[in-house]
This record gives structure tokens, sequence and C-alpha cells, in this order.
């Protein structure tokens, strides 16, 4: 199933703060790491996430350091601040009304119309 561009990126704050949460991480890890966690159904771009974490600095939910890794590359590492796990405490709060709003209309509408089988949509009227 291929997820949207808009759901991925309204999620896009929510999934960063969480894998800061996790301990300080560079791009290249992050990118990986939400394939892994979402089990390949949302693959990330550095055009997606740098943006992200971008914003998320100039809010001052992550503060970013330069390193050297091993292998004597430039890296920069983001870590999440007092800041950003109180915000990601508010997205997971959001997260969860939208997530139960869904799941209630859903159950009261699968009632009447049937998830595996979407009505046909009815034809414009003449002149519509």
């Amino acid at each position: 199933m291929e997820i949207s561009k808009d759901l991925m990126a309204a999620s896009s704050t929510s999934l960063v703060l969480a894998i800061l949460v996790e301990g300080d991480s560079y791009g290249y890890a992050i990118i990986k790491r939400v394939k892994e966690l979402s089990d390949g159904r949302l693959e990330w771009t550095d055009g997606m996430l740098y943006p992200v974490l971008h914003r998320l600095e100039r809010l001052g939910h992550v503060e970013a350091r330069w390193e050297v890794a091993e292998s004597g590359r430039r890296r920069k590492y983001y870590r999440i601040t007092s800041g950003g796990r109180a915000q990601l405490a508010e997205e997971r709060r959001q997260w969860q009304a939208v997530d139960a709003t869904l799941r209630g209309i859903w159950s009261a509408l699968s009632t009447s119309v049937p998830v595996s089988h979407p009505a046909p949509a009815a034809p414009f009227p003449q002149g519509a």
C-alpha cells in the first residue's frame, strides 16, 4: 500500500521527534529508521527529511551539532530538546484523538457501507 505524501508530511514531525527520543541521530540514519519502523511502508528522501529537521531546529525542538565519523566524513547530528519532548507529547495526544475519531466514524459508517466494497460513484445529473 502506498501512503500519500500528505499523510507522510503530516506525520513527519511526530516521527522525527519520536526517533530522536531514542538518541541523537543524523539524516541518513533517521531515514533508515523510519523505513525500519514502518516495515517499509514509509520511504523518505533527503528532500523530505531535511526541511523538517531545519524547521524543528528553528522552533527549538531539536539542536544540531557537527561530528566527524570514523570514516572521516562530517555528519550533522540532531538531538531532541526538552521543548521537543513536550511537542512530541502534544503531537501524540493529537494523533491519538485523530485515530480515535476516525475509528469511531468508520465504525459508525461500517454498518451502512462495507469497508471492502466501496459504494459505486453516483453519476452526475445531466447538465451538472
